[in-house]
């Protein structure tokens, strides 16, 4: 387990190090990774950094209004709408290692354009150990890491959690004192929602993966899960009122986990589980059916894609 209070110093310092006078922009997405990599750069290096949330509409439900209100004492917080440049670039994109790799160059894209608007030569980013083990072992890419284009149009890249796992962040992010809301907020993938949406990415499935993952979050939060999400993985035949449909299936899943390099499927009782399926179902006309993946990990990843 990381020693914070040696940790933090010393992490402060290769920031301020590593940018010196120069100004520099991070990536904030109001995850923990993203948020106490932010805390940790605006304590070292103040208005020399430009916080930029961007709404790629792959986020979940409420997610820039919380942003908004969590981050306001950060001046020089920027807020970009990208929604529609981000689908433009997931149109007609099925294979997962493609999503990211367009994800992730849409991201620094975005960066590139807020930097220059500021006169920024560095990025700075949440990336954590995990995240470096799974691209280097072609477990998937992280949008911030084997996601990353070829030509990025920084001076450097600054990544100063970068050996620490997800347990130990929120440590990190805990003696920050850091919001309750992040410091315990469940992980969300950096793609977001597109890598809980098997196949092309669409404004329809993106609605139905958002919502559902907000009954999931809400009905399984007495269950304390590592994470607990959904995902829209195909289509089927249903029944709705007198009529026969066929729509999304909508996969639940929850995980206990210490770091995310390993997890185990959590035993939800059945009650929880129908209620789950009556709000999603009831409450999304367009989704047929609900099922509960028990699968671990390994053999499965804990995220769809």
């Amino acid at each position: 387990m990381v020693d914070v209070e040696t940790f933090i110093p010393e992490a402060k310092a290769e920031i301020d190090a590593q940018i010196g006078d120069s100004k520099a922009v991070i990536a904030l997405s109001g995850g923990v990774d993203s948020s106490t990599a932010a805390a940790l750069a605006y304590d070292a290096i103040g208005d020399q950094l430009t916080p930029v949330y961007v709404d790629t509409g792959l986020m979940r439900k409420g997610e820039t209004e919380q942003i908004r209100e969590t981050f306001d004492y950060m001046d020089s917080l920027r807020i970009v709408d990208a929604t529609d440049r981000f689908l433009d670039e997931l149109e007609g994109v099925t294979d997962p290692e493609e999503k990211r790799h367009a994800i992730g160059e849409q991201f620094i894209r975005e960066f590139e354009t807020v930097a220059r608007e500021v006169d920024a030569d560095y990025l700075v980013q949440g990336t954590i150990y995990p995240d470096r083990i799974e691209s280097e072992g072609t477990i998937k890419s992280h949008h911030n890491v084997g996601g990353l284009p070829d030509v990025v149009d920084f001076d450097g890249i600054v990544e100063p959690m970068r050996d620490l796992y997800k347990d130990e962040v929120r440590e990190v992010a805990r003696e920050l004192d850091l919001e309750e809301i992040i410091s315990e907020r469940m992980p969300f993938p950096g793609p977001g929602l597109a890598v809980r949406i098997i196949g092309e990415v669409t404004a329809e499935k993106l609605d139905v993966a958002r919502e559902a993952n907000h009954v999931v979050e809400e009905e399984l939060e007495e269950y304390e899960p590592w994470q607990a999400l959904a995902a829209v993985i195909g289509k089927a035949t249903g029944v709705k009122g007198d009529n026969r449909v066929h729509g999304w299936v909508v996969a639940v899943r929850s995980v206990e986990s210490r770091d995310g390099m390993t997890a185990r499927a959590q035993e939800i009782d059945w009650e929880t589980l129908q209620r789950i399926q009556s709000r999603i179902t009831g409450e999304n006309e367009n989704v047929s059916r609900v099922v509960y993946d028990v699968t671990h990990k390994p053999p499965a990843t804990i995220e769809y894609e």
